[in-house]
């Protein structure tokens, strides 16, 4: 989804991010626009409690267009309509293994996309009036030149959704550069949130665990469990997706919280919330997690969950614009993870309230590219 705010109106696209970032903007005031693809099946799960009505799905300040970021007839259109004064391009084809599987769609949408987003402002003659935001990525880094990782690092992608990514990224420079519009990357590092898709590995973990914790499940599989990134809360990252417009001069910067963790030590975190202490066996594919209180293996490692290749993940903290509390993620008076039980009308569970361990203590009060806090 893409979001166009006015008035303050604004242009994003809704997932995760759409959906807190809508909710953020609305609370300030704005008039949001967002772009959906059409679906045969209801796909605005995530901002239904912003309707007006949602039970009718009355819109009140957020209006939804029909659209495509691989349609440039009615990114046109929307634009010219709604006129907006801030654009956020949060679309994306946004899982890295998929990519794989998916390598020209996703370069289609997330790169080519872009473009026609920012030629689609420059058709309708608003390079002067309107602030643009990309959503970029950790990614982008891939097989890192330097770590930490700061803005000056060199890019080196690893996967199809990190390379088309790597084209938007130097598009925003371009018309930056060559229009003087006020156009910004905002690399983000991974950011969770009960939000997020259920096909992520943070919440595939935190589901599972739940579900084991139900007698629902006995075990879930992953793909490599030492993999590292640097976890932040989506709620603060749209934060500093809209103080980046603010400012008097377009700049990119990183959002990271400055601290890496490996989906190992996350499958452990998550466990002891309900309880069970989780003991690794085995080597490589064989490796399996077992419950020491019971003996039952919960966690086993799959090769199909393996990526082609894989990145590394470590952000300067003398570099990152907000430097969340460092010790956000794993600090003991935060809550790991919750479980509870949320009956939907499909008869599933759906577990509310988890990955509550990222919500940074610190909220965000300024914003200053020269000063870190």
């Amino acid at each position: 989804l893409c979001y166009l705010t006015g008035l303050n109106w604004c242009c994003l696209v809704l997932f995760q991010d759409g959906s807190y970032l809508a909710e953020f903007l609305l609370a300030k005031g704005y008039e949001v626009h967002g772009i959906l693809r059409r679906s045969s099946s209801f796909n605005t799960g995530r901002i239904e409690h912003l309707y007006q009505n949602p039970q009718t799905h009355t819109e009140g300040n957020l209006k939804l267009h029909y659209g495509d970021l691989t349609d440039s007839t009615c990114l046109v259109k929307i634009i010219s309509q709604v006129k907006p004064t801030e654009i956020y391009n949060l679309g994306a084809q946004s899982h890295v293994k998929i990519s794989f599987d998916l390598a020209e769609y996703t370069a289609n949408v997330d790169g080519v996309g872009t473009l026609r987003l920012l030629d689609a402002i420059k058709t309708c003659g608003l390079t002067n009036s309107v602030k643009f935001y990309q959503a970029s990525t950790s990614e982008l880094y891939g097989k890192v030149q330097e770590i930490p990782q700061k803005e000056t690092t060199p890019f080196y992608p690893r996967s199809p959704y990190g390379a088309a990514k790597l084209y938007a990224y130097w598009i925003v420079v371009n018309f930056r550069e060559a229009y003087n519009m006020f156009a910004v990357n905002g690399i983000l590092f991974n950011h969770e949130s009960p939000r997020r898709g259920a096909n992520f590995v943070t919440r595939k973990i935190s589901r599972s665990v739940a579900k084991i914790h139900l007698g629902q499940l006995e075990f879930f599989s992953l793909g490599n469990l030492d993999s590292k990134r640097d976890w932040g809360h989506a709620n603060d990252y749209v934060e500093a997706m809209w103080l980046m417009l603010q400012q008097e001069e377009p700049e990119d910067f990183i959002i990271a919280t400055g601290e890496v963790h490996s989906v190992r030590e996350f499958v452990e975190r998550a466990f002891g919330r309900v309880g069970k202490t989780i003991v690794w066996e085995g080597k490589d594919e064989k490796e399996v997690g077992r419950c020491q209180e019971t003996g039952v293996v919960h966690v086993k490692v799959d090769p199909k969950y393996f990526r082609p290749t894989e990145v590394v993940s470590q952000v300067s903290p003398t570099i990152c614009v907000y430097m969340y509390n460092a010790r956000v993620f794993m600090h003991p008076v935060l809550t790991p993870l919750v479980c509870l039980p949320l009956p939907l009308c499909s008869g599933n569970l759906e577990m509310l309230a988890i990955l509550a361990y990222i919500k940074s203590i610190i909220h965000i009060c300024t914003f200053d590219p020269r000063n870190l806090w």
